[in-house]
């Protein structure tokens, strides 16, 4: 197996610019598909192509909730919100989207309650 080769600064930036809309689009366009009616979403993360042609979004529901159904649904909206996030940023072209579930969250959680527990803090002291 290849290893990978680190995102560019431009990658990066452009991952930036392109989680900032976002978040923007998310929190003030009105999405119709019902799975996304009155839900947050977080966009933590996202990772462009090195020809910045497709994006991976790194997105979970603010607060909780069923992550495998808001992914789903931002995926089925996929080309509305790449269709206004060309509006949003000034770009050659705008990326096509692929929505991910971001379970870091999830992660740091679970270590805060491994830190936590009984047995890991009597070893700490």
């Amino acid at each position: 197996m290849g290893r990978q080769k680190p995102p560019s600064q431009r990658q990066l930036k452009a991952g930036e610019l392109i989680r900032r809309a976002l978040a923007e689009i998310l929190a003030r366009e009105h999405l119709r598909d019902p799975d996304l009616q009155g839900v947050s979403v977080t966009i933590s993360e996202v990772r462009s192509s090195p020809d910045l042609k497709h994006a991976v979004v790194y997105a979970a529901p603010l607060g909780g909730g069923d992550n495998d159904k808001l992914i789903a649904a931002l995926n089925r909206c996929s080309k509305f919100l790449r269709g206004r996030l060309g509006h949003y940023m000034e770009m050659k072209s705008t990326p096509a989207l692929k929505f991910v579930a971001d379970t870091s969250f999830d992660a740091a959680t679970d270590m805060n309650k491994l830190f936590n527990s009984p047995e890991v803090k009597r070893d700490l002291d």
